[in-house]
């Protein structure tokens, strides 16, 4: 009978245990949030995670009635601020600005002071926008099939840049070398503002980015913009052709902007997240400002930006071991 009973309190108490688990995971303080939110931003000041994360976290503090705090912590291809974000407490006080590369990263880096899939819970999805081609105003090309006939013509010579190794721009610009045949030097820099200011003075030829960190400078004639690496052509600029209807068939790049919570955060919180998140995404006039900078916006849910992070590591994962791309 001892026995007995000590096993009926066994079962009562790891009742007990998961009841209150699935409880915290179902509710969240009913004053949430009742102090500043920090965003952490694993990239340098200036790039499209940085403006993402304060154009929308001015609109999110308005409606939460908080502070929302964007703190850039650019270092080791985004690894340093995302680990951060991995290890904070999982009250929703502490939220990361995810990029594409965070996907990329759990299948390409050999080590990882956290695992990117596991160690994060997905809150929605923002934009999801096409890389696209830039080169310097020396570079004598007005098409891709121009430029791949230059690099050609002149192996070795050619550098591109990067917001780091496993980054965005790095994979698709090995996908693009890799696909058309031809091989560039990479140089890796510290956020996207570095490279592309590095473009604009002539250190690198070649690189990807989004069209809205390089407008000005395109604009003005400092860069050179060619083609566009999305499945279609742009809204906001549908003459400019894509890499894939330009001589490179199945050519496709496109990034994502998200946010995230670490692991365990509550449900209640992280649906609240979404539910302001995706109000201020959806509304009119942020809807078209995104629309312009040749984003697509999007709110969608945790499960289906889960499902979308799932099928960039298994898609990047796959591309960057087949080109032999390997990070420490």
């Amino acid at each position: 009978m001892p026995n007995k009973a000590q096993g009926f309190a066994k079962i009562v108490v790891s009742a007990l245990c998961l009841w209150g688990a699935w409880a915290n995971a179902a509710t969240a303080p009913a004053d949430y949030p009742n102090r500043p939110i920090r965003v952490i931003v694993p990239l340098a000041p200036g790039g499209g995670s940085d403006y993402t994360a304060r154009y929308i976290g001015q609109r999110l503090a308005d409606r939460l009635k908080q502070p929302v705090v964007v703190d850039n912590r650019p270092a080791a291809s985004g690894i340093v601020g995302t680990e951060l974000v991995a290890n904070a407490i999982p009250d929703g006080y502490t939220l990361l600005l995810a990029y594409s590369t965070h996907a990329q990263s759990a299948q390409l880096f050999a080590r990882l002071p956290y695992d990117p899939i596991k160690d994060f819970a997905p809150v929605t999805e923002v934009i999801a926008t096409p890389l696209t081609l830039l080169l310097n105003p020396t570079v004598p090309a007005k098409t891709v099939q121009e430029f791949i006939g230059y690099a050609k013509a002149n192996p070795g010579k050619l550098n591109y840049g990067s917001s780091g190794p496993g980054s965005s721009p790095h994979l698709a610009a090995e996908l693009f070398d890799s696909m058309a045949g031809i091989k560039m030097t990479h140089i890796p820099y510290k956020g996207v503002a570095l490279y592309v200011t590095a473009q604009i003075g002539g250190e690198i030829q070649f690189s990807f980015s989004n069209m809205f960190t390089t407008m000005p400078h395109w604009k003005s004639g400092r860069l050179k913009l060619i083609a566009t690496g999305g499945p279609k052509r742009m809204e906001a600029m549908p003459e400019l052709p894509t890499i894939a209807e330009s001589g490179v068939p199945g050519f496709e790049a496109m990034t994502w902007y998200g946010y995230m919570a670490p692991a365990r955060t509550p449900r209640a919180i992280v649906d609240k997240l979404q539910k302001e998140i995706a109000a201020i995404v959806q509304n009119p006039e942020v809807r078209q400002t995104f629309v312009s900078q040749g984003n697509e916006p999007l709110a969608n849910t945790p499960a289906e930006f889960a499902r979308i992070i799932k099928a960039d590591a298994n898609k990047w994962g796959a591309i960057g071991k087949k080109l032999g791309v390997k990070l420490d």
